[in-house]
């Protein structure tokens, strides 16, 4: 039995609110299907997913690591390589922040990058193991979310995307997400810190779970993941100040992050994302509405928190990315389809619960 040992949200909610959240899902399902109107990223190989624009930055990001490993400065690396590639150069945001070029850079010959991803890949599949591990204990769920779990970091098994920089990042906001619990938090901020200065982006998880903490209660938590945004935001000033200096006026500027490719966009991203790249778009967008109805359904803060950041980078994803940014959605797609481990489990509580018919009886006891 697929069903997960833990109730659902939904376990004994009344019958009028199991019909709104049935019908809910619905609209959602519905919503989802909108990826069959929106076009594909230009040249995607139908096979890997990776497009050629995809391919082509990640050419650019191997030439700035072999830049800087020659003993380059980063900036004045990524700068010409930049110019090279006919990529532009403001604003400051087209160039990635220098932590993932130096550490890769300073990897010694004997250790590939890959290796040094696989083993992240390892380790963020372990802790969240461990995490699911008391509602997954008999044998068909424990190989359902094994499953589930490869299918989602399909792109994170390839070695060669070592050198892109939503892989890491995306990899260790998950790894923050499993390592986050109430009343420890100190390692999940320092993971999420981690990734922001990866890749900028993952700072809307740390608003998300900053937000989430002080919405809970969790004054401390929440000032946690406030130091994590100010110390970013200090490194971010330094990046920008950076590359003032090795940039000019003619520069090219960026054509900006103005999409608004709609909600249809995300489940497209995440579906490219993930094995569900594998399947008809019709079937992988039905799919990913319902592995987020499913992380909606889990009755812990893990899931809650989980469907606010897909939430969020859903809408960021749905106003602000391009055809030729929907790797984007890579930040959330390590341990996406595990919600569809929840979904069994929801809809028998929906079901049972919309169905239910039965009716009281009063009757008088004479006295």
């Amino acid at each position: 039995m697929l069903r997960p040992a833990a109730p659902s949200r939904f376990t004994g909610i009344r019958r009028g609110r199991a019909r709104i959240v049935l019908a809910a899902l619905a609209a959602l399902l519905l919503l989802s299907l909108t990826a069959l109107a929106v076009p594909g990223p230009p040249a995607l190989d139908a096979s890997t997913g990776v497009g050629s624009d995809v391919q082509t930055d990640l050419m650019l990001y191997e030439k700035i690591v072999g830049g800087v490993k020659g003993g380059d400065n980063y900036y004045h690396v990524a700068a010409d390589a930049l110019r090279a590639g006919q990529y532009p150069l403001r604003p400051f945001l087209t160039f990635r922040l220098p932590a993932l070029a130096t550490v890769l850079a300073a990897l010694p010959g004997w250790l590939p990058p890959r290796y040094l991803l696989f083993a992240l890949v390892f380790l963020v599949a372990a802790i969240w193991f461990a995490r699911l591990r008391p509602i997954v204990a008999s044998p068909v769920p424990a190989i359902a979310s094994a499953l589930l779990l490869v299918g989602s970091m399909l792109a994170f098994l390839q070695g060669d995307l070592a050198a892109f920089h939503e892989i890491w990042a995306g990899l260790l906001i998950a790894l923050s997400l499993a390592l986050r619990r109430p009343g420890r938090w100190i390692e999940a901020v320092a993971v999420a810190l981690a990734a922001m200065l990866i890749r900028e982006t993952a700072a809307l998880y740390v608003i998300v779970m900053g937000v989430t903490a002080w919405i809970e209660g969790e004054r401390r938590e929440a000032r946690g993941w406030a130091a994590a945004l100010a110390l970013f935001a200090a490194a971010l000033g330094l990046h920008a100040w950076a590359v003032a200096g090795v940039t000019g006026p003619l520069d090219p500027a960026s054509p900006g992050w103005a999409g608004l490719l709609g909600f249809g966009f995300f489940v497209k991203a995440i579906g490219l994302a993930t094995a569900l790249q594998l399947l008809p778009v019709w079937a992988a967008a039905l799919l990913a509405g319902l592995a987020l109805f499913g992380w909606a359904s889990w009755r812990d803060p893990l899931g809650l928190r989980m469907t606010l950041t897909l939430l969020a980078y859903a809408a960021a994803i749905g106003i602000f990315a391009r055809l030729d940014t929907f790797y984007w959605a890579l930040i959330v797609a390590p341990v996406f389809l595990l919600g569809l481990l929840f979904v069994p489990g929801a809809l028998r509580d929906l079901f049972v619960q919309a169905l239910d018919r039965r009716r009281i009886t009063v009757t008088r006891v004479p006295r």
